[in-house]
């Protein structure tokens, strides 16, 4: 276990370390009773297990939740993808759900999970639950995806600026662009600057902006992309999900994962519970902690594994 260096607000979590490759350290919460129900939450571009310190408030009295930060996010390492680096560490969607699986297995946690997820958390959990999609007991979804981008949804050019331009990319990395954005206009609450330091300050500097970069790069649009198996086989597999509980809560202004996202997940999905709110945003736990964390508690203590 290590201290956090950095202080940041209403994150009073002891943030523990794993090496999950030679050389390459994960930080992540296990915060909860060794016996409780396991929640694995995971978050996505570009924010980091930051996102969920409300809901593992919330929820830590009863329920084990882990909370990784993903390598090259948050207060996890953040190598090079250099070919002469050392250590070096490949930024894609496999290399995420290879790094889940290694975590869970060095917790010894190979029982049934809830997974919760936001952004890239979908298609990492997703990915992941395809080597055994009975360990997933319930599912608690935020504004993420587990499928292709739906023919009625143009690409955002703002990602489109860090995937396929090599001077955006630069600017993103160089600036911390696309953390600062999301910190700024990720919700509808006017967020404090702490929290808004939190969020976007951890990026600073072309170092620890690396990650920010390579999630969008690694977006999956079509045949050829490495990402696009793992995709195509996860949104294969999403329907098969409908005899399980499901807890949808979805921020309807978000610019990326907007409401033919939403209807994608309740087309795969229609037993699921949803709360979707028309005033707020991408960060939707930023925006409506406060009522959706009693709504998931509720959730989870009523559809117990």
């Amino acid at each position: 276990m290590v201290a956090v260096q950095q202080t940041f607000p209403d994150y009073p979590f002891a943030p523990q370390r794993f090496e999950a490759r030679p050389g390459i350290a994960m930080s992540y919460l296990d915060e909860g009773p060794r016996d409780g129900e396991v929640i694995v939450m995971l978050h996505g571009n570009p924010s980091w297990s930051y996102y969920w310190r409300h809901l593992v408030a919330g929820l830590r009295d009863r329920y084990r939740c882990i909370v990784p930060d993903h390598v090259g996010m948050g207060l996890s390492d953040k190598p090079d993808d250099a070919a002469h680096a050392s250590p070096r560490y490949d930024y894609t969607l496999q290399s995420r759900v290879d790094d889940l699986d290694a975590l869970l297995a060095h917790l010894g946690i190979d029982g049934p999970v809830t997974l919760a997820l936001h952004d890239w958390g979908g298609m990492i959990g997703f990915g992941w639950a395809l080597r055994d999609p009975s360990r997933v007991r319930r599912l608690v979804i935020t504004n993420t995806a587990s499928f292709p981008l739906p023919v009625a949804k143009r690409f955002p050019s703002r990602l489109a600026l860090g995937r396929d331009s090599r001077i955006g990319g630069w600017a993103i990395r160089r600036y911390n662009l696309f953390a600062r954005g999301a910190a700024a206009f990720g919700t509808r609450r006017k967020l404090s600057p702490a929290v808004k330091r939190a969020y976007s300050g951890i990026y600073d500097g072309w170092t620890s902006a690396i990650a920010t970069l390579r999630f969008m790069q690694d977006i999956p649009l079509g045949e050829g992309d490495r990402a696009w198996p793992l995709l195509k086989a996860a949104a294969r597999q999403l329907p098969s999900y409908d005899d399980r509980p499901a807890f949808i809560g979805w921020g309807l202004t978000d610019f990326v994962f907007d409401r033919h996202f939403l209807e994608q997940f309740r087309a795969a999905l229609p037993n699921a519970q949803v709360h979707a709110f028309e005033d707020a945003g991408h960060y939707v736990l930023e925006d409506k902690h406060e009522e959706l964390v009693p709504m998931v508690r509720g959730f989870l203590d009523g559809n117990p594994v």
